[in-house]
């Protein structure tokens, strides 16, 4: 099994939803661009990662969405060095199909109050449902590890709460871990490194805004 010495996570630079929520009225989410400053962002983050991957080989994957391709050309990555797939398992949380901005606030607050893991959109996911289709792809992943030949570097283009519930699923972070973990910025990163105990770990944690209130032992 040639399992890659590094997975990098990085969200979309800053998107036109992420600075007007009204735009989800008029645009469906996974048609929105980013901006003007997200583009920069992109760049910017261009510089560290191919600083990162040098000259070695990266298998990438890019959710299906305007913004994470956008992202995905903006790293300017040697496409000579880089095998890429669209992967629909790597999308945002779905939250309905056309979004009504004052009814999607409401929801979110509901969401706040009721776990962001457990609580499903109308018409939408929830954060389980994330989870569950993130593990699917994470056993896709780690069976293209049987490849002798597989490149020594991973690269998954995609959206915060993904990025969050990958982990969460690669690390075997409880729920209560989860809900208390922040999104990593726009155009952020998060490197898992292999070790020389065989394991993943994490290059930074993600931000935390509270403390985990597990249910039980195993928290």
């Amino acid at each position: 099994m040639a399992r890659p010495r590094r997975i990098v996570l990085i969200r979309h630079g800053e998107s036109e939803g992420n600075v007007d929520d009204s735009v989800y009225e008029r645009e469906p989410d996974h048609a929105l661009s980013l901006t003007a400053n997200g583009r920069r962002q992109v760049e910017e983050a261009g510089v560290r990662v191919r600083e990162l991957f040098g000259d070695e080989r990266v298998s990438a994957y890019v959710s299906p969405y305007r913004r994470t391709h956008q992202t995905f050309h903006l790293l300017r990555l040697d496409p000579a060095r880089v095998r890429v797939r669209e992967e629909p398992r790597l999308r945002e949380q779905d939250w309905g199909n056309w979004q009504e901005r004052e009814d999607v606030r409401r929801q979110k607050a509901r969401r706040d109050a009721y776990g962001h893991f457990f609580y499903r959109f109308a018409q939408g996911e929830s954060g389980a449902d994330v989870y569950d289709r993130v593990g699917a792809f994470l056993e896709s992943l780690w069976r293209s590890f049987d490849d002798p030949d597989h490149p020594p570097n991973v690269l998954l283009v995609t959206h915060g709460l993904t990025m969050r519930l990958f982990c969460m699923r690669w690390l075997h972070w409880t729920v209560a871990e989860f809900e208390c973990l922040s999104n990593p910025g726009n155009a952020e990163t998060r490197v898992l490194l292999l070790g020389a105990d065989g394991r993943y770990h994490l290059d930074r944690p993600f931000e935390r805004w509270c403390t985990p209130e597990p249910y039980g032992f195993t928290g």
